[in-house]
């Protein structure tokens, strides 16, 4: 029994030593005075961590989350720690096809430009259930609202684009992703599958479709590209049970001195939006601040053109609505 116990904790060291080796920090000081990001899911976690360090450097940053309390929050205690005042709150559920068109909408009437798109909220192990939309609500939330929010908000990230300056998108995908599986027939079939492989499905789906965007995006100077955080300590796997929630929050508090935290976590996507050598490449998969491997799959081409396809139809996007 004493053998097993030290064999745990054997393990349990060699994982934190595995883990903490991985941190790496964003190392790009450029500035963004003049330029305006979003970031979905910017007001808790990891979302927040990125659109603070945004706020810090001088950019306009929009938050967008579907909770008006937690937004206003965000939005006061980036604009505390920064110090900027062009931090603007806007209220995004990616879970309603609906309210994708009514935040895009307004961002196009009311903003100049768009230099950052970060498409960073998610959920994972949350309770499923099919949208108003006739979607899997994780799917949804984690892929179909941001493919169409990106789709829409194409336009402006086109024109606020310079020769030397490429507007940015960046897609936060998962090691999940490795063991997503594509199936149209299925694909918001809750009863299906479970929980998790939905969540490992939906960041497959994100990856292959940041490789048939790159490809469609040839020749403007938009680069798109997935972000793979690692291991992070987030609440995102909560269940929506509150007693459940209650009880789990000390084991993920605990969980963070092993994990990456969301600020450490953070770095890749905020690594592959400023920093030069992540403009040169489009279409590619960043880990700890590297260029990096997807899975197999996600470099089928004919797969990747299929996602696209079937994700127009599942977000009923109109043909005139497609700018790439």
């Amino acid at each position: 029994m004493l053998f097993i116990i030290y064999v745990i904790l054997l393990a349990l060291i060699l994982l934190v030593v595995y883990v903490k080796s991985t941190y790496t920090i964003c190392q790009s000081r450029r500035r963004l005075d003049g330029k305006t990001a979003i970031v979905t899911g910017g007001t808790a976690g990891m979302g927040l961590q990125i659109a603070k360090d945004f706020a810090s450097r001088g950019a306009r940053v929009i938050i967008a989350c579907p909770f008006q309390k937690e937004g206003e929050q965000a939005r006061k205690y980036i604009i505390k720690k920064t110090g900027n005042k062009e931090v603007v709150f806007k209220l995004l559920d990616l879970s309603s096809i609906a309210s994708v068109r009514k935040f895009t909408n307004e961002i196009l009437k009311e903003e100049e430009r768009l230099n950052i798109l970060i498409n960073n909220a998610g959920v994972c192990m949350a309770k499923e259930y099919i949208t108003e939309d006739g979607l899997s609500s994780t799917m949804q939330i984690n892929y179909f609202g941001h493919f169409l929010l990106t789709l829409l908000l194409l336009p402006l990230l086109k024109t606020s684009s310079k020769l030397s300056d490429a507007s940015r998108i960046v897609n936060v995908t998962s090691q999940a992703h490795f063991l997503g599986k594509i199936d149209f027939e299925k694909t918001n079939d809750i009863k299906h599958w479970t929980p998790f492989e939905i969540y490992a499905n939906s960041k497959l789906y994100v990856t292959l479709f940041t490789r048939e965007f790159a490809k469609k995006l040839n020749g403007f100077n938009v680069v798109v590209n997935n972000a793979d955080p690692g291991y992070v300590a987030t609440y995102i796997t909560l269940p929506n049970n509150l007693t459940l929630r209650k009880i789990l929050y000390p084991i993920m508090f605990a969980s963070r001195a092993i994990l990456k935290t969301p600020w450490q976590g953070a770095q890749t996507a905020i690594h592959v939006a400023l920093d030069s050598n992540a403009e040169v490449v489009s279409g590619e998969l960043f880990f700890n601040c590297k260029l990096s491997k997807a899975t197999k799959r996600a470099y089928d081409e004919d797969l990747a053109s299929k996602v696209w396809d079937e994700s127009v139809k599942f977000v009923r996007l109109n043909p005139n609505e497609i700018v790439a």
